[in-house]
């Protein structure tokens, strides 16, 4: 096992969640494991805890290096859109998650235990994900960004997400609908057509 002192805290922490992020990739939130990250690292359990200060802490903040991948990969899929960014921002979301599924479902099968607090630093950056696609809301309905575009983004991602989700996992195949991207693109062009009206 590795000592303490062997590196700095950063140094830890950075090991710590480039480990546990490949981890989660690998094996999916459900058989994620803070021991097996510590292995990984030549280090004990305990250091993880140390670090980060519980298995919680250590998920949320692999779930939101998670969101900051995801973010960068939209501002990729934008940059090359060309005229309809909407659909690049739909097809972009639906691309990364199933590129990533086991990180991306991480994301909504974690759930903060009671009394633990998001800290700031991480919902600011998750936030930047609502506000690319809030931007993009603004600009095809020719507003300045603002609350009613950030409102009709999250609405329009869990739109999104739940095309995406039952893409995933199979249920759309068993109901039917062989394009589901398509099916959520329409869904979001007809909430932004409704709200230009």
């Amino acid at each position: 096992m590795g000592r303490r002192s062997d590196h700095s805290r950063g140094e830890l922490e950075e090991m710590i969640l480039s480990a546990g992020h490949a981890l989660m990739a690998e094996q999916g939130f459900a058989r994620f494991s803070a021991r097996e990250v510590a292995k990984r690292i030549g280090y004990s359990v305990g250091t993880l805890y140390n670090v980060f200060g519980s298995a919680d802490a250590l998920v949320l903040a692999i779930n939101t290096r998670t969101f900051a991948a995801w973010a960068e990969h939209l501002r990729a899929a934008l940059a090359e859109a060309g005229d309809d960014r909407i659909r690049a921002l739909v097809a972009g979301y639906f691309a990364f998650a199933r590129a990533n599924p086991n990180l991306w479902m991480a994301i909504y099968d974690h759930r903060l235990p009671p009394g633990m607090a998001m800290p700031e630093r991480d919902a600011a950056a998750r936030g930047v994900l609502t506000g690319i696609v809030a931007d993009e809301v603004a600009a095809a309905l020719g507003t300045l960004p603002g609350e009613r575009s950030v409102a009709l983004a999250r609405s329009l991602i869990a739109t999104v997400h739940g095309h995406c989700a039952f893409d995933l996992t199979g249920s759309f195949a068993l109901m039917g609908e062989g394009a589901p991207m398509e099916a959520a693109l329409a869904r979001v062009r007809e909430s932004l057509a409704a709200a230009r009206d």
